[in-house]
Order: structure tokens, then C-alpha cells, then sequence
């Protein structure tokens, strides 16, 4: 199977060691294309839509999948809202991105989403019913390290974005691979919300 190209959105202050293990695992294991920089330079007095741009076409380039890596602070950090940004934003030369969240063993995670049937059968077989959330204050409370704009687009049904936790892309490998090969899959279908303001400025 091709690998995806993946942009990884992560707190870099807190959260590097995560960033690098992905990279270890990949530099053993060949599970994707890395395609991550340091975005950290764009000025954030531009227009939000040069900022979107800019983000997209020349960070984001061509990838086709954006992993967010979810720790105590990363929701409150204005570049990772950037890049989440720019990764749903269909851009004239780079198009929207798929959406994997992976929460980090700092937010102790009680909960999953799987936005993909694949990931239901072959990740979570132990689970044998699924239930759908319209409640807002539900999301909030399940997921309290997530963005705004994460909870906004778990909303969205038509965002198709899983959430899953460190741990399990820990223990197998090969889960990460399934979740990033149908978060590729969907990406071009996926309807985001894009109706939040970008952060200006870090929490």
C-alpha cells in the first residue's frame, strides 16, 4: 500500500518527545512520508486568509494527512490552531487534509471516536455498540484537552475526524497506519467547520 504523505501539528515545548517517536517508529517501520516543519515564523498580524494560505501551500505543502498530537496545553497554542486551520482549508494548490487526533497519555484519555468503519473492525472489535454525541457539553467533557475547534468539527459528522489515544497507536503500530490510510481515504469528502476564528494569540 502507498504511503500518505503527514503533516504533524504538535505543542512543540511540551510535546517533542511524542513528535519524535512517531519519527522513530516511521524511521523503523516506513508507515508514512513525513512532511512536518517548524510553522512557528508566520506573522500573525497577517490577514487570516493570508495566514490560511501560507500555512497551507507552503508548511503543509502536499500532504494528504495531518496528525494532531493532543497534550494539557495544545489546545490553548495559536500555531497548531493554524495548522489544524489550514489542514481542513481547501486551498487553491494544496487541498484539505484528513484529520487524525491523537491524545497524549498527560490528558490521561477516557474516551474514542472512530469516524471510519475500518477502525471500528479492525482497531476496536472489543466494542460491540457505538453511540452517537450531538451535545456539545458532552464533547467538552469527554474531551477537555481538545481544541475549540477540534470539538467543533466532532460536531460536524461530516468531518469524518477520529480521535484515539497514545496508546493505542503505541501498542500496534499497524493501528496507526489503518487509521492514517482512512483518514487519506475520506479526506476528499470530508465537510469541516470552518467557521471559528483563528487564535491570535497562545492561551
Amino acid at each position: 500500500m502507498a504511503k500518505h504523505k503527514v503533516f504533524i501539528s504538535y505543542h512543540h515545548a511540551n510535546d517533542q518527545w511524542a513528535k519524535d517517536e512517531l519519527q522513530s517508529w516511521n524511521d523503523q517501520e516506513n508507515l508514512f512520508i513525513d512532511l512536518s516543519v517548524n510553522s512557528d515564523d508566520v506573522d500573525d498580524s497577517l490577514p487570516t486568509e493570508t495566514i490560511r494560505e501560507v500555512i497551507r501551500d507552503d508548511y503543509l505543502r502536499d500532504s494528504t494527512v495531518s496528525i494532531v498530537l493532543v497534550g494539557t496545553e495544545t489546545w490553548g497554542r495559536k500555531h497548531v490552531d493554524w495548522e489544524t486551520y489550514s489542514s481542513m482549508f481547501d486551498g487553491s494548490v494544496n487541498k484539505k487534509s484528513g484529520i487524525l487526533v491523537v491524545q497524549l497519555p498527560s490528558t490521561d484519555p477516557k474516551h474514542i471516536t472512530a469516524a471510519h468503519d475500518i477502525e471500528k473492525k479492525a482497531i476496536y472489535p472489543e466494542y460491540t455498540s457505538w453511540t452517537t454525541i450531538n451535545d456539545r457539553t458532552e464533547y467538552d467533557r469527554r474531551y477537555p484537552f481538545l481544541s475549540d475547534r477540534l470539538k467543533d468539527n466532532l460536531m460536524e459528522s461530516g468531518a469524518k475526524m477520529s480521535v484515539t489515544k497514545w496508546d493505542t497507536i503505541a501498542a500496534n503500530h499497524g493501528h496507526l497506519s489503518t487509521m492514517i490510510d482512512a483518514a487519506y481515504e475520506d479526506r476528499s469528502s470530508c465537510t469541516y467547520d470552518l467557521s471559528r476564528s483563528l487564535r491570535r494569540k497562545n492561551a
